[in-house]
C-alpha cells in the first residue's frame, strides 16, 4: 500500500494524473449552462411572477382559462417559441417549442382554478370575489415556473449552448376533466425523450411517492313515474334504485383494501315528494395506489348497478366519465432533481412572511410554524391522498416531478390560506425556486448522456409491456358547469 501510494505522490508531483483528477473537480460543479440558466431565471423575475399574479387575478376554472393560457402563450410568442394552440379540441390546451433535434425535453404547465375559493392575498379569510374562483392549487405559480425554466433552456439553445429541442406544454383542467389525459390519448407527448413537472406544496422534495389512480363515473338510473299517493303500485322509482346502490358502496367499505376510497355525490334524487321518481344519478369515484385495484373497484361498482336495477325493476348505466393512471416514479430523475435542490438550496423568508404565514396556521387551528425552510430527503416521503392526470402523462414518457413549499405547514389544501401566499411574496419565491430547479436539472439531462439514459432505462423497466389507454371517450372533453 505504501509503494502504490509512494507512486501515486511521484505521479502527481510529474503531472502524470492530473487529467485524472481534473475532470472529477469539473464535474461536480455547476456548468456554464447550469448557472445561465439559473441567472435566466432571476432576470425574467419580474416578468414571471407578473405572469403569475395576472393568472391568481383572472382565477379562471378548467377550460375557461382562455385569458390565462393566452398569458402563457403570448409571452413564449414574445421569446421566440413557435406556439402551436387548440389542442387535443381545447382551446386552452398548447404548446410552445424551440429548437431542434434530441433530445426533446417536455415541460408542463397547469393555469386552472378552483371555483368558491375566491381569496385576496391576505392571512385571514377574505374572499376577493365573493363566491368566485381561486387558486387554491396554486396553478398560477405552476404555469408562469415552468415557462420560466423553458425560456431559460431556450437561450442555452439560441446562444449554442444546449442542443435539442425544449417544449413548454400548456396543460388545461387538471382540476376537473384532465386535459394532459386527452393530449396524453391523442398522442401529443410520444416522441418526447422526458418530461418534467413540479407542484405547489408546503414542503420541498424531490417526489419519490405515487399519486393515486382513480376513475371518475356516473351511475344512471331510469325508472317509471307515477302518483305518489294515487297509483305507487304502477311507478319503479329510480331513488329506490340508486339507495341500494349507494348502501351497496357502503356496504363494499368493509371489504375493500385499506389503500381503497370511493367517494360519492347525488346528483339526481327526484323533484318532489308526491311523484314517484323515474330517474337517478349518482357521481362516484373509485381510488387506489394501483390501478388494478381501481379496476377491480370499478367490476364490483358495476355489479352493484346491475343488482340495484333488478330489485327495482329499473334500468341502470354506468359511464366512466374520466380518470387517471397512478403516477410512474422515476428515482434516477428524482436523484438529479434532489441534488438541484440541495445546490440551489430553500427560500429564505422574511419576518413578514413568516408571520404571514403563522397568522394563516392560526387561522386554520394548525400549528403556528410558519413556512417548512428545508429540502426533504428523498427517503422516508409519505404517500398522500390525491390523484392527478400527471400520472397518465407517466406511462407514456418518463416523468420527473418535485414539490416547492408556496403555502405555510399543515395549512389546508383546495382552499383560501393557498389562495393567500400564491398571490404573494411567499409564492413568488416558491415559484422562482421551482423554475431553477427545473432550468437546471434540464440542463442535466442535455449535457449528460448518461443521465439522460438512466431516467429513460428505468422507465423502460418499470412499465414494461404495459400500453397507456385513457379513461376517456372519444372526442373533445365537455367544459364543466360553474
Amino acid at each position: 500500500m505504501k509503494d502504490v501510494l509512494a507512486s501515486c505522490r511521484s505521479l502527481i508531483a510529474a503531472g502524470a494524473i492530473v487529467a485524472l483528477v481534473l475532470p472529477l473537480a469539473v464535474s461536480a460543479a455547476p456548468s456554464t449552462a447550469k448557472k445561465a440558466v439559473v441567472q435566466s431565471v432571476d432576470r425574467h423575475a419580474s416578468e414571471l411572477t407578473g405572469l403569475s399574479d395576472q393568472i391568481w387575478a383572472f382565477a379562471e376554472t378548467a377550460l375557461r382559462e382562455h385569458e390565462s393560457a393566452a398569458a402563457l402563450a403570448d409571452y413564449a410568442e414574445k421569446q421566440g417559441f413557435s406556439v402551436e394552440r387548440g389542442l387535443s379540441g381545447m382551446p386552452t390546451a398548447f404548446v410552445a417549442s424551440y429548437g431542434s433535434g434530441r433530445p426533446i425535453i417536455g415541460v408542463m404547465g397547469e393555469y386552472d382554478a378552483l371555483p368558491g375559493i375566491s381569496q385576496k392575498a391576505l392571512s385571514e379569510k377574505t374572499p376577493l370575489v365573493e363566491g368566485g374562483a381561486g387558486h387554491g392549487c396554486g396553478h398560477n405559480m405552476f404555469g408562469a415556473a415552468s415557462l420560466g425554466a423553458a425560456l431559460a433552456i431556450k437561450e442555452q439553445i439560441a446562444a449554442g449552448k444546449l442542443k435539442g429541442t425544449i417544449r413548454f406544454y400548456g396543460t388545461p383542467a387538471e382540476e376537473s376533466v384532465g386535459g394532459k389525459t386527452y393530449m396524453a390519448r391523442d398522442g401529443v407527448f410520444n416522441d418526447v425523450d422526458v418530461m418534467l413537472a413540479w407542484h405547489p406544496g408546503d414542503e420541498t422534495q424531490a417526489d419519490t411517492t405515487s399519486s393515486q389512480a382513480m376513475v371518475d363515473v356516473v351511475v344512471e338510473f331510469h325508472g317509471k313515474a307515477a302518483h305518489a299517493a294515487g297509483d305507487p303500485w304502477n311507478g319503479r322509482s329510480a331513488v329506490d334504485a340508486l339507495e341500494l346502490f349507494t348502501h351497496g358502496v357502503n356496504l363494499m367499505r368493509e371489504h375493500i383494501k385499506p389503500t381503497s376510497r370511493m367517494h360519492y355525490t347525488i346528483v339526481a334524487g327526484g323533484d318532489v315528494p308526491n311523484v314517484v321518481p323515474e330517474y337517478g344519478k349518482v357521481w362516484l369515484w373509485l381510488r387506489d395506489w394501483k390501478r388494478s385495484e381501481v379496476e377491480d373497484l370499478l367490476t364490483r361498482a358495476r355489479k352493484l348497478a346491475d343488482g340495484a336495477a333488478v330489485m327495482t325493476e329499473t334500468t341502470s348505466t354506468l359511464t366512466v366519465q374520466n380518470g387517471s393512471w397512478e403516477l410512474l416514479n422515476n428515482m434516477a430523475g428524482a436523484r438529479l432533481i434532489n441534488e438541484n435542490l440541495t445546490w440551489l438550496g430553500a427560500p429564505v423568508y422574511s419576518k413578514e412572511e413568516q408571520d404571514f404565514a403563522k397568522a394563516i396556521q392560526r387561522a386554520t387551528n394548525v400549528p403556528d410554524i410558519g413556512m417548512d425552510t428545508k429540502i426533504q430527503p428523498l427517503e422516508g416521503q409519505e404517500q398522500e391522498g390525491g390523484s392527478t392526470d400527471v400520472g397518465d402523462v407517466s406511462w407514456v414518457v418518463p416523468t420527473l416531478h418535485f414539490t416547492v413549499a408556496t403555502a405555510p405547514k399543515k395549512a389546508p389544501w383546495h382552499a383560501w390560506p393557498v389562495v393567500a401566499t400564491g398571490g404573494m411574496s411567499i409564492g413568488h419565491k416558491g415559484l422562482l425556486l421551482a423554475s431553477k430547479t427545473l432550468a437546471a436539472t434540464m440542463v442535466d439531462l442535455y449535457e449528460k448522456p448518461a443521465a439522460l439514459k438512466a431516467v429513460r432505462e428505468e422507465f423502460l423497466e418499470k412499465k414494461g409491456e404495459v400500453v397507456f389507454q385513457a379513461y376517456i371517450p372519444a372526442g373533445a372533453p365537455p367544459v364543466p358547469k360553474e
